[in-house]
């Protein structure tokens, strides 16, 4: 299914809310150079190879929706303009809201409220603190559907591949689990 397909199979099956992430999946060196001659597919903020790969998780934490992959130096705000942000739009428009992480902002979904800069949490108004409070309690069942792609994604971890081909495995590899339709 692609992604408009999954995010209208969340509204028909009444769920309140998704939750957007993305993370790491490693696999051996891949070739490629950016800009400025350092690794495309090496991530400094993980010090291993991969791609970022964007998912959607169910309120339940099951991740029903997995992006193709980019090269893993791409910040996971960028990815999801490529792949996510588009029909995520029109799906809160239609009533479905999307949860996300920090990393996310600018991208005009819900996200916790930042604090003064050099400020703790504590010098936000208590209506922002209990909104961030109920949205990370919220979208830590996204962790769950990162670790759960994450588990899956052990077997093969160690195989070079073409990068167009790190998303299609890791939805192989929920679809045998029963996860991926």
């Amino acid at each position: 299914m692609d992604l408009h397909e999954v995010l209208d199979h969340c509204r028909r099956e009444g769920m309140a809310h998704v939750i957007l992430d993305g993370t790491l999946i490693e696999t051996d060196r891949l070739a490629g150079v950016r800009d400025n001659g350092n690794d495309l597919w090496f991530s400094q903020k993980h010090k291993a190879f991969g791609g970022n790969i964007q998912f959607l998780a169910a309120p339940d934490g099951t991740p029903p929706w997995v992006s193709d992959a980019e090269p893993d130096s791409v910040p996971d705000i960028t990815a999801a303009r490529i792949h996510a942000l588009p029909a995520l739009y029109k799906a809160a428009a239609d009533g479905l809201p999307t949860l996300a992480d920090k990393g996310y902002i600018g991208a005009g979904i819900l996200l916790p409220v930042r604090h003064p800069k050099g400020q703790s949490e504590q010098a936000l108004h208590a209506d922002a603190r209990t909104t961030n409070s109920l949205i990370r309690g919220t979208r830590a069942l996204g962790e769950r559907a990162a670790a759960e792609l994450k588990q899956r994604w052990r077997a093969p971890q160690h195989v070079t591949l073409s990068p167009n081909r790190i998303g299609n495995i890791a939805r192989a590899a929920l679809a045998l689990n029963g996860i991926w339709k």
